[in-house]
């Protein structure tokens, strides 16, 4: 049985495509004991992935902080973004969500963006997104579920929290990845044990991923990424104060400030939207034409065709790429962007190859 199906309940409760782009592969974990602190009953590393994937919770709210320090330069043109979010701040500095659930049905997320605040709110069929930067709101009423209806999560591309970063996480474990325990830590004021999955491939700059996995509720609290022989994370996302009270009620009600712009879509249009949903979802996903893998794992190498754009926003592509430092080699010529987690390579011939790896393996890449 594979551990690490996400529950529907939980899916919702997911930070930031950062995690991903540091991790790779998929399979069985260890069963190394956990050294817990007295004050924990040990734990093998194998139990607590089952806890995770079992875990439910009845109410739960909280304040999640996402930080990351990768050692990139400052990039211009990426600052701003939807909502008030500065997208640097993804990849150097610091982003705060509020979370609030009470079951299926009644959901909200607030990002608090340097310029304002995005909301998402479920509250039974009513669904709200808010977004106060310029002062609109969309509202629809979700179908009444069918007598085969299975409880669904909040719409695709809300953000997320610890759940989605320790899925990521626990999505890379197989023969590449070593699991360990390193005993207790503390998060948000709670007792959590810690699970430590490192590559065995030295070639990877990630270090080690720490998932931090509450002791009582075995929800993920934390999850941090440290690059090679860092003693700091390089990315961390955690909740910084967290409550498993059942929220009150008047937390997923949503009324429209003054002033707000709000658009109501007809059935005609969200039953477009489903049907384009549903035909997406019974597709095979496939990688962009041109795409493809080199290597595996942690070590892996993405390479695809730089998009072609057209007009303003290709110059403003261009312009961000000119701003990288120049190589060249064998493999051919191109522009280079480094950090302490990943490395990315746009070459001179439309390419972009990206991976948690050193520059020389992405020449590598490109020679082939």
């Amino acid at each position: 049985m594979n551990v690490f199906r996400s529950r529907p309940a939980l899916r919702w409760l997911v930070p930031t495509a950062a995690a991903v782009v540091v991790i790779g592969g998929g399979a069985a974990a260890g069963t190394i004991v956990a050294s817990a602190e007295p004050s924990l009953p040990e734990r093998s590393a194998a139990q607590l992935l089952v806890d995770v994937q079992n875990a439910k919770v009845d109410g739960l709210s909280g304040t999640v902080v996402q930080t990351a320090d990768l050692g990139l330069p400052s990039l211009p043109g990426l600052s701003g973004g939807a909502g008030g979010v500065d997208i640097m701040k993804l990849v150097a500095g610091s982003n705060t969500a509020r979370v609030w659930y009470a079951g299926e049905d009644k959901a909200r997320f607030a990002l608090m963006g340097t310029l304002g605040e995005t909301d998402v709110i479920r509250n039974g069929s009513d669904v709200w997104m808010w977004r106060s930067s310029d002062s609109s709101a969309t509202h629809f009423k979700l179908p009444a579920p069918g007598k085969d209806h299975k409880p669904a999560a909040l719409p695709t591309g809300v953000p997320s929290t610890p759940q989605e970063a320790a899925d990521a996480a626990l999505a890379a474990i197989d023969p590449s990845t070593a699991v360990s325990t390193t005993g207790a830590a503390k998060v948000a004021g709670r007792n959590a044990y810690e699970l430590v999955l490192t590559p065995r491939d030295t070639a990877s700059l990630v270090g080690q991923v720490r998932l931090a996995i509450d002791a009582k509720q075995h929800i993920p609290l934390g999850v941090d990424v440290y690059a090679k022989g860092a003693n700091a994370p390089a990315f961390r996302v955690a909740f910084q104060q967290v409550s498993f009270d059942v929220p009150d009620a008047e937390q997923f009600n949503f009324n429209p400030p003054p002033g707000t712009k709000v658009n109501e879509p007809t059935k005609a249009d969200i039953d477009k939207k489903r049907a384009e949903a549903e035909h997406s979802a019974a597709k095979r996903p496939e990688a962009p034409a041109g795409t493809k893998v080199v290597g595996e794992g942690w070590t892996a190498v993405v390479v695809a065709k730089l998009p072609a754009g057209d007009g303003a926003q290709r110059g403003q592509l261009d312009g961000l790429v000119n701003t990288l430092p120049k190589v060249s080699g064998a493999w051919g010529s191109g522009h280079l962007l480094s950090s302490a987690l990943f490395s990315a390579l746009v070459t001179d011939d439309g390419r972009v190859l990206v991976g948690a790896v050193a520059p020389e393996k992405l020449y590598e890449a490109a020679g082939k």
